[in-house]
């Protein structure tokens, strides 16, 4: 199978030079993220992001730490989810302090996200759980509390969303169980859309995704397949403009031996260097959805194989000044699987890593952010 390193690419890069639509610049409007991605060889995977019909796409890399008996070459699912609040909430209060007439100034963001999960994966019984979100802010004006509810982002924190779902098996439509179906038409499968691995553009950036160097202290332990106490996993990011258009997270698990990863996340400029947080946010969605999937694979060691997905994230902000309201919809995810395996058990691990997938749990519940401000 592929793998992140066998095509000598960057982690991440720029598929075209598109302009942004406002709304992902810290703007107003509506859109809807596509992200489309694929499983490769162990726990590595891609995705191609775009931002919006018609807007700038995005090839996107993640991994598992070695706790996941992951290669650790590229940034784990929920750190993407991290930087993507992280990018998001940089670009809402810059374009808030714009339109106020405020010097936005260097703000320093500090996020934490907690996650915690019961019962067995390897049973299939494991639920995925989150807590809310801890938001620091370091600088610039007082915007934390209007930057926050401007945000699409931060509306999928703080409200559940009824997420939905269909399945394809060997090319087929199928149903699905337990879960709430999409009503949409069938997804295009992405091996079919894609006939050539992605090509940076000859302009990308090298380092929108890197190492940062920094590797947490101790020995890595491997994480259990299931537990019967609650054993909390904190995700952190610290981030800073590094220029007029473009904010650095560095962002790691709370755990022993695991790295650090920096992601670069766009803010105003046309076209953008970075992706949105938008983006960042739903391929962080979309990469732990299939994590969880191909290590519910690897347990039971099912034949199934060709796990891809496409993924819908819509999201919306309106208003003016102070007042912008935003808006997430509820995910709708198209999973494709190919093998020998009966439709009930393609069908119950659709369902299972649904279950155990930390973002999905924390888009289905209520979990407004703990804000803090710092001098």
């Amino acid at each position: 199978m592929e793998t992140i390193q066998g095509s000598g690419y960057p982690l991440g890069f720029a598929l075209d030079d598109k302009d942004a639509a406002p709304i992902f610049t810290g703007g107003t409007g509506d859109t809807t993220v596509i992200t489309e991605a694929r499983m490769m060889a162990g726990h590595q995977k891609e995705a191609i992001v775009y931002e919006g019909i018609g807007g700038p796409r995005w090839r996107l890399t993640s991994d598992e730490g070695k706790h996941l008996n992951g290669a650790d070459a590229a940034p784990f699912p929920l750190g993407f989810f991290n930087a993507g609040l992280h990018t998001e909430l940089h670009s809402r209060l810059a374009a808030l302090a714009a339109a106020q007439g405020l010097d936005p100034g260097t703000p320093d963001l500090l996020i934490r996200n907690f996650y915690w999960m019961t019962g067995s994966f390897a049973k299939g019984t494991g639920e995925g759980f989150s807590d809310p979100s801890e938001v620091i802010l370091t600088g610039g004006p007082d915007l934390l509390a209007e930057a926050v509810n401007a945000s699409p982002a931060f509306d999928a924190l703080r409200r559940p969303l009824s997420n939905t779902f269909a399945l394809y098996v060997n090319g087929r439509r199928e149903d699905t169980p337990g879960m709430t179906p999409s009503t949409a038409q069938n997804a295009p499968d992405p091996y079919m859309t894609y006939h050539t691995p992605p090509v940076p553009l000859g302009t990308a950036t090298p380092d929108l995704i890197r190492k940062s160097g920094v590797v947490e202290a101790g020995e890595i332990k491997p994480a259990p397949v299931g537990t019967d106490t609650r054993i909390i996993r904190t995700v952190t990011g610290k981030s800073k403009q590094i220029n007029n258009a473009t904010i650095e997270t560095d962002t790691w698990l709370e755990m022993p031996g695991v790295t650090h990863f920096t992601l670069q996340g766009g803010t105003h400029a046309q076209p953008p260097r970075a992706p949105s947080g938008l983006a960042l946010l739903s391929a962080g969605v979309a990469f732990c959805y299939l994590t969880q999937l191909s290590r519910y694979i690897e347990h039971l060691k099912l034949d199934i194989n060709g796990v891809r997905l496409v993924q819908y994230s819509p999201f919306s902000s309106d208003g003016t000044g102070n007042a912008r309201m935003g808006r997430a919809g509820p995910v709708d995810t198209h999973l494709f699987l190919n093998g020998r395996a009966d439709t009930e058990t393609h069908a119950r691990l659709l369902r299972v890593a649904a279950c155990t997938c930390y973002l999905h749990a924390t888009l289905s519940a209520e979990l407004p952010p703990l804000l803090h401000r710092e001098t």
